[in-house]
């Protein structure tokens, strides 16, 4: 099954973290986020986010474990999903998002799958899920 909608970022609060024991070109930043979907995906996630970030190039890569809680088609539950993606100024690549096995809650227990996040020209932010349920 395929569930799209699209997101927008409700809250994003920098944490702080330690001094890392080695230091890089790119500084290691932490966030919470708290996003809200509209369309087949409704619903809110919170977010815990990590990136190495370049602000002025828009270079660098992101990691984002996300509890979703809301509905796939109407469906009613809760899972975790993970998340990663690379920039280079525009666009992304070495993608990866994966539904965290029996992470899911109430009609959405058993999910298992994929998805994608993309963003759009004008900053319009979709995700989709390719999904079915352990058996």
């Amino acid at each position: 099954m395929r569930a799209s909608g699209t997101f927008k970022v409700a809250d994003f609060t920098p944490t702080s973290v330690p001094s890392p024991a080695i230091e890089t070109a790119l500084p290691v930043g932490v966030a919470t986020m708290e996003k809200q979907y509209e369309g087949e995906v409704a619903g809110r996630s919170a977010t815990l986010f990590t990136a190495a970030f370049d602000q002025s190039t828009g270079t660098g890569t992101y990691v984002a474990m996300e509890s979703f809680e809301g509905a796939l088609h109407g469906q009613a539950g809760a899972f975790n999903f993970a998340h990663s993606a690379t920039t280079l100024g525009e666009g992304r690549e070495s993608q990866f998002f994966v539904i965290v096995p029996t992470s899911g809650t109430g009609a959405l227990a058993g999910i298992k799958g994929t998805g994608g996040i993309d963003v759009d020209a004008d900053g319009t932010h979709r995700i989709w899920f390719e999904y079915e349920f352990s058996q």
